[in-house]
């Protein structure tokens, strides 16, 4: 007898509404972890799991919701994350909670469970489900039957991969016609160096009806479509995990925001007014993670689609230069003017950078090939 069903028993012998009683109950939330990922004899990640800091930062926000939350996947049992940093403030307070991580170390087979016990399904990402997710029966017949349930769907980065070839009883695919993000063909090419792809994500979700949204290369992109809510990327988390909340009508008592997140929203924020986002770095730097600005600069910067994409890029590395005083950044922001065609900035720039890095052979060749245009 699903949790639903006997909470609606015991509202009768009660003399309850079972209606209000819903109302107050607890909400369940099915979090779904790929089974891809393995090691080899030397502790080697050899195929993709899932990625720790997603799955970290959504059962943080689930629980400060108070929500309950069961940890699924394909095979059950333990599933293996990517490489991860357990420093990181979301992992490390999750790592201390006994709780989780007994949940996530046993993790319930899909094909087991009810779909009438959870009011939402949540697809973690990570490159794992390209592999498994993508094609595993289970998990899209639970989130066909909680969809049509009225629940709530939500997934994030790689994670909307377990939203495909999913056909509702009107027989058209959940997908069509709803706005949905996920990984980008771009950040697969800025960042997936390791793994080769069975496919593009973007393209298959746009084959299939869907509405793909994307923002620039990492920013924070979440989309909602009546009760589908999909997240582009690792930073894009945070906020899909609360929309997820905010959807089951659950509130939080604090607003939550990691210093990442913080961080790329900051980014996005010098596209709409520079001087205003330099004047809030500078007053607070302590709030923002430097190194993430900058590395996000050089990766906006080499992968930019348009002027305000570089132009942008170009403030994020001018602004933490100092502080991270790398050679590699000078030569981002020099690769980023020849970008613009603006040669005699890239000269002067790499100038200055050959006297502050004297022993960069990288930024000396460079420097001679503008001079020799």
């Amino acid at each position: 007898m699903s949790i639903k069903i006997k909470h609606s028993v015991i509202a009768s012998l009660l003399g309850l509404s079972s209606l209000n009683l819903m109302a107050d109950e607890q909400k369940h939330i099915l979090m779904v972890l790929s089974s891809y990922g393995e090691k080899d004899a030397a502790g080697e990640l050899v195929k993709p799991g899932y990625e720790f800091d997603e799955m970290s930062k959504s059962y943080l926000v689930f629980k400060a919701a108070g929500a309950n939350v069961t940890f699924a996947s394909p095979k059950g049992g333990k599933v293996l994350a990517d490489n991860y940093n357990k420093e990181k403030s979301y992992n490390a307070t999750f790592l201390k909670d006994s709780s989780a991580l007994e949940k996530l170390e046993s993790t319930i087979k899909l094909e087991t469970l009810n779909h009438n016990d959870f009011d939402a399904v949540y697809v973690v990402g990570g490159k794992g489900p390209m592999f498994d997710l993508a094609s595993d029966n289970s998990v899209k017949k639970i989130i066909k039957q909680v969809y049509e349930n009225n629940g709530v769907i939500g997934a994030v980065c790689h994670g909307p991969a377990a939203l495909l070839d999913i056909k509702l009883s009107n027989g058209e695919y959940l997908l069509a016609g709803k706005r949905v993000s996920a990984f980008s063909d771009l950040e697969e090419t800025a960042f997936t160096k390791k793994w080769q792809m069975p496919f593009s994500l973007a393209n298959k979700l746009s084959e299939q009806g869907a509405l793909y949204q994307q923002d620039s290369l990492m920013f924070n992109q979440v989309s909602f479509d009546g009760n589908l809510l999909t997240g582009q990327n690792p930073f894009s988390t945070t906020d899909t995990a609360i929309a997820v909340v905010e959807k089951l009508g659950l509130t939080l008592d604090k607003p939550i925001e990691f210093k990442d997140d913080r961080t790329i929203k900051l980014a996005e924020q010098f596209f709409a007014n520079k001087t205003k986002a330099l004047a809030t770095y500078n007053a607070n730097k302590d709030d923002f993670d430097t190194m993430l600005l900058a590395m996000l600069g050089v990766y906006l910067g080499k992968h930019a689609q348009n002027q305000m994409e570089r132009d942008t890029a170009l403030s994020l590395m001018e602004v933490t230069k100092d502080a991270i005083n790398h050679p590699m950044l000078e030569l981002a922001m020099a690769n980023t003017l020849l970008a613009e065609n603006q040669f005699k900035a890239a000269q002067t720039h790499l100038a200055a950078a050959k006297e502050k890095f004297p022993d960069s052979t990288d930024i000396a060749s460079l420097l001679n090939k503008v001079q020799s245009l």
